[in-house]
């Protein structure tokens, strides 16, 4: 499994609303986003607000952006320029001032190149890109987000356990986590029905292909993996705020025009996709 992408639009104060494109049937995501009056269609015995309207005045998450129809990118689309929206039946166009927090597990720019998602929607939504690595290459936030996890199975299945045992806790950390957090708490949830005692045991995880698999890497690779990615991570950042102008980043970053340059090229970054970021 991939990173995921996060791209920001709008501006806003709180998280008001979560949407999953991917897990709401077509013909019903127009009137999840937008809602709809009452005698829109048969069923519509009354009147029903839609996330939007729910957010307004703060965000709405729409996870899995490039399972959203097209048709429905389009209505989206006209709502982050106009911040108006139509609701089903409605005559009248309704305004929210809403920020949009859109993730995917896929590159959103292949997905404009196969003709998932808009182009015009993905630069729209691109004004501030983040994106969250997988889990193999942030292992320090492993043992977080396992004890938050053992914390909520525990409680759910009213068990009396603490922590991890010395073992599991390196299983845990050697594992390669193809399935990112989803996996890593799949596999907390199983260990904590399996478990007799207040504290996890290695055979409690039962994780497939763990520790042994493959070679570990030596620390010198390690930390030379984390700068590059603070270093990409970084530029991007700047080059997202300056919309692209290189001489600006490189005036931030207090470095020389030709040097960050040459960063730019050795991390194969896209600059042109930051110029649309002012539009």
């Amino acid at each position: 499994m991939s990173s995921t992408e996060f791209r920001i639009s709008h501006l806003g104060s709180r998280i008001d609303g979560a949407v999953n494109c991917g897990a709401i049937p077509v013909e019903l995501v127009e009137n999840e986003l937008f809602g709809h009056r009452r005698g829109a269609y048969t069923s519509a015995s009354s009147q029903q607000a839609g996330m939007i309207e729910e957010a307004n005045g703060g965000s709405l998450f729409l996870d899995e952006i490039d399972c959203l129809p097209i048709f429905a990118q389009a209505k989206l689309l006209r709502f982050l320029q106009e911040k108006e929206y139509r609701p089903l039946g409605s005559p009248r166009m309704k305004r929210a001032n809403v920020r949009i927090i859109a993730a995917s597990n896929v590159n959103l720019e292949d997905a404009v190149g196969n003709g998932r998602l808009r182009q015009d929607l993905f630069y729209r939504l691109n004004i501030i890109s983040l994106t969250l690595p997988p889990l193999r290459e942030r292992r320090e936030d492993i043992p977080l987000l396992a004890n938050h996890f053992l914390a909520k199975y525990a409680h759910e299945a009213q068990k009396e356990i603490t922590g991890f045992s010395a073992e599991a806790l390196q299983m845990l950390m050697l594992h390669n986590w193809p399935g990112n957090v989803r996996e890593l708490e799949y596999a907390i949830e199983r260990s904590i029905v399996l478990c007799d005692q207040k504290i996890v045991r290695a055979e409690d995880l039962l994780i497939a292909n763990s520790p042994e698999a493959g070679p570990r890497e030596s620390m010198q690779e390690a930390k030379a993996k984390e700068i590059a990615r603070f270093e990409k991570n970084y530029i991007q950042g700047l080059l997202s705020i300056c919309c692209g102008n290189i001489t600006r980043a490189a005036q931030v970053a207090r470095k020389n025009r030709r040097a960050f340059w040459h960063l730019i090229q050795k991390h194969q970054i896209d600059v042109n996709r930051f110029k649309h970021t002012s539009s």
